[in-house]
């Protein structure tokens, strides 16, 4: 192994959710299984290799997944069981390497460069990652091993299901040159309209393409993505990276306009996230709400993005600043609130989300030197509001998420986002 060398793996759970079901309930075995879209607007959150042949996708809608699999077994999504699972998967993942990158609860990246040679070399340890994750869950997970984390992700795509793959440096290009140029990170489906038009199709032809020519069409972009095209990425694999936002959002089951259910939605997803801030030591300065409209966006001929089934409604977002760093849910909850009034939208919605950035560590809150005096009754009421979350954290966690609520929140009205990113 040279100086230079790196060994990133990635580690992809073969359609982890419906393979657990499937674990769990033998008859499911051999049967399209798909979770989530159990709801006329719900998403499908993962389907079973069986429901794949079918064309089901993650994040198609639901009435879509039924068209194409109307004998799919549709079951709700089961968040604690799964990221209960996921944590067995990554302490299986902490045997092999510190430098852990999660990506999601059934993926990640993993530096095993000092690690390659305890196990006798790359394929050997992937090998072994393999068959200790089958040992802990029963469960086959993809593994794949490159020098970098874009061709480790790719090849790790290409191995599925239950697969293994090692790229050495001299084997990037012929790996990554007949493939289609969308596979590349950030090449989306404007970027990848934009490249078409310069019949730039597959990696090893944006990666031979002009400089010059190419920059002409998509900018200062031209050079990175050239790079990533040649398999040039030197990104590190981030063992604790630092949240840049904390949200939460839900789909209604029908357009909703009438001010109640919209507040009680707002505040919903106000407390998860100040709860999920709290729980991670952050608080933060800006306040984002997100509001996606009923009605969907030009002609019928232009409503569905090209490659997808997702007809495309408008998405607004409204943010506010604060002066002071906040993990008040009521605030926040406040904060989303007027920019809804301030929207003025009059027409109904089918999403909404709260989010909260612009973050900073709680131990890290600056003082100011020449603040104003506060009087004593607003610090008497901000310390109660202090003590109130953690107070309100404490009593979910001893008895679950539903023993309290604010008066104005009534959950039946919203879906859940994830539990487990929440902390429940």
């Amino acid at each position: 192994m040279s100086a230079r060398e790196r060994f990133i793996l990635h580690a992809d759970m073969d359609a982890f959710y419906a393979s657990i079901e499937q674990r769990d309930d033998p008859t499911l075995y051999g049967r399209p299984v798909i979770i989530g879209a159990t709801s006329p607007r719900g998403v499908v959150a993962a389907a079973s290799y069986e429901a794949r042949v079918y064309g089901v996708r993650s994040a198609m809608p639901g009435f879509r997944a039924r068209e194409l699999c109307p004998d799919g077994v549709f079951l709700k999504s089961d968040m604690g069981k799964y990221g209960a699972v996921s944590e067995e998967v990554h302490k299986v993942f902490s045997e092999f390497t510190d430098l852990v990158e999660p990506l999601a609860l059934d993926e990640a990246f993993l530096d095993v460069t000092g690690s390659v040679r305890l196990f006798g070399g790359p394929a050997s340890l992937a090998a072994t990652l393999k068959r200790r994750v089958k040992e802990a869950i029963d469960l086959p997970v993809s593994v794949a091993i490159a020098p970098s984390k874009l061709v480790a992700k790719i090849a790790c795509s290409l191995g599925k299901p239950d697969g293994l793959l090692v790229v050495p440096p001299e084997a990037v290009r012929w790996l990554l040159d007949p493939l289609p140029v969308r596979r590349l990170w950030g090449v989306g489906p404007v970027l990848g309209r934009l490249l078409e038009g310069l019949e730039i199709r597959t990696i090893g032809e944006l990666a031979a393409f002009d400089r010059t020519s190419l920059e002409r069409t998509i900018g200062d972009r031209a050079a990175e993505l050239q790079a990533l095209a040649r398999g040039e990425d030197s990104r590190a694999v981030e063992a604790s990276r630092e949240p840049k936002s904390y949200g939460e959002e839900n789909t209604f089951e029908r357009d909703v306009s009438d001010r109640d259910t919209v507040t009680a939605a707002i505040t919903a997803h106000s407390e998860a996230v100040a709860r999920r801030v709290r729980r991670d030591g952050y608080r933060g300065r800006t306040i984002t709400l997100k509001i996606k409209l009923a009605r969907r966006r030009g002609d019928r001929a232009a409503r569905i993005e090209p490659g997808s089934t997702e007809p495309i409604y408008p998405v607004l977002t409204r943010s506010k600043t604060l002066e002071r760093p906040t993990d008040d849910g009521a605030l926040i909850r406040e904060v989303a609130v007027g920019l809804w009034d301030g929207a003025a939208l009059g027409e109904p919605v089918r999403l909404l989300g709260v989010s909260l950035s612009n973050l900073e560590q709680d131990s890290f809150e600056q003082l100011e030197l020449f603040a104003p005096r506060r009087s004593g009754a607003f610090d008497a009421q901000s310390r109660q509001r202090e003590r109130l979350g953690p107070a309100l954290d404490a009593i979910f966690e001893r008895f679950g998420s539903d023993a309290i609520r604010r008066a104005v929140d009534t959950p039946e009205k919203v879906t859940p986002s994830l539990r487990k990113k929440r902390g429940e």
